[in-house]
């Protein structure tokens, strides 16, 4: 059993696959904040194969560590120049997010051949481009959609802190509304402006606030959810394909 793990800035996202599953066909999927991390040893006990992206840093590596069964063959993944038919155009391709990479040979598995705008909304929002040859172009990152909410609370006077969770109207009528409309207008922006710099372009939206945005956008879009770990099975075993997780 292959168990593959996205650990990102709050929460440690997993699933277990079958060899020979197709691609996002999981035995089992779940996630943790990292606090609570450790009610996931049992359901990782029966991965032998492990593939992890981490972007939290070392000391959640060393958690992970410790929650694996003992003897699995672990690989913790990183961008490399060349995976999984993804060419890594990044100036230094090892400052690449892994987690990054990782979403844009996910969705180039899943509509091979085509130009592709790839949007993760999580604790930060990063949107980025491959050609349709399998050439990764670069991206944005920007702050997440509860991050900008919170930010403006944090940091004005009379501002308040709202629910990141609800489609206002586009000019709000009051200022919990306006807060909602600037935000989701922020984070719609760059992934239309993205598309428009590419011409025609598959636009591939996942993360915890990806519906949220989506429902924001003015462009053609799919959201596909746990887009890392569909990129992490497809570069554990070289799948491609339609399927959705």
């Amino acid at each position: 059993m292959m168990l593959l793990i996205d650990a990102g800035n709050s929460r440690v996202k997993w699933a277990l696959v079958e060899d020979g599953a197709a691609l996002g066909a999981w035995s089992a999927i779940g996630a943790a904040s990292h606090a609570e991390l450790d009610i996931v040893r049992a359901d990782w006990a029966s991965g032998t194969r492990v593939l992890v992206s981490n972007v939290a840093g070392p000391a959640l590596a060393a958690r992970i560590a410790a929650l694996l069964q003992a003897g699995a063959q672990v690989e913790w993944f990183a961008s490399t120049p060349q995976r999984a038919g993804l060419t890594n155009g990044y100036r230094d391709p090892a400052r690449l997010g892994c987690d990054r990479f990782a979403a844009a040979i996910g969705a180039r598995a899943l509509a091979p051949g085509q130009a592709l705008v790839v949007a993760t909304c999580g604790t930060a929002t990063t949107v980025d481009a491959v050609c349709a040859d399998g050439r990764f172009i670069g991206g944005m990152i920007l702050p997440g959609l509860a991050l900008m909410a919170s930010s403006l609370a944090r940091n004005t006077a009379q501002l308040p802190q709202v629910d990141a969770g609800t489609l206002p109207p586009l000019f709000g009528d009051n200022t919990n509304d306006a807060i909602l409309s600037g935000v989701l207008s922020a984070q719609a922006g760059p992934i239309e402006r993205a598309v428009a710099g590419l011409g025609a372009a598959t636009c591939i939206v996942s993360g915890g606030a990806a519906p949220y945005i989506a429902s924001a956008l003015k462009v053609p879009h799919q959201v596909v959810d746990n887009i890392v770990l569909v990129g992490l099975h497809a570069a554990a075993t070289g799948l491609t394909g339609e399927t959705r997780c």
